[in-house]
């Protein structure tokens, strides 16, 4: 994703707040900048200290994927959030999640 033009908020933590009428995602400061990076290990990044929680990416098994699924939300600090479903290890999961971002954000 950081290599299609998305930028580091947080890895494996982020810390949800509401402001506002919109979710704010942040990272711990313990974990700030660190990124894991299976096969090569934490690397540090430069990255944002907040931004506003826009879709959220349910990491899942690749059979429990539909193929014209419903779209659907989760509530978060109060506020609903697009969410979509996809399998991190299918090579086209980050272009995925950025056209999900612009049509559903």
């Amino acid at each position: 994703m950081i290599h299609l033009g998305a930028e580091l908020v947080a890895d494996d933590q982020v810390v949800i707040t509401k402001k506002a009428k919109a979710a704010i995602a942040s990272p711990p400061p313990k974990l700030q900048g660190l990124l894991e990076v299976r096969g090569v290990g934490i690397v540090k990044l430069p990255f944002l200290k907040s931004a506003p929680l826009a879709l959220v990416v349910d990491l899942v098994e690749r059979n429990k994927i539909e193929r014209l699924p419903e779209h659907r939300s989760v509530k978060l600090a109060g506020i609903e959030i697009p969410c979509v479903a996809l399998h991190a290890f299918d090579a086209s999961a980050p272009e995925k999640v950025m056209s999900a971002f612009q049509v559903l954000a």
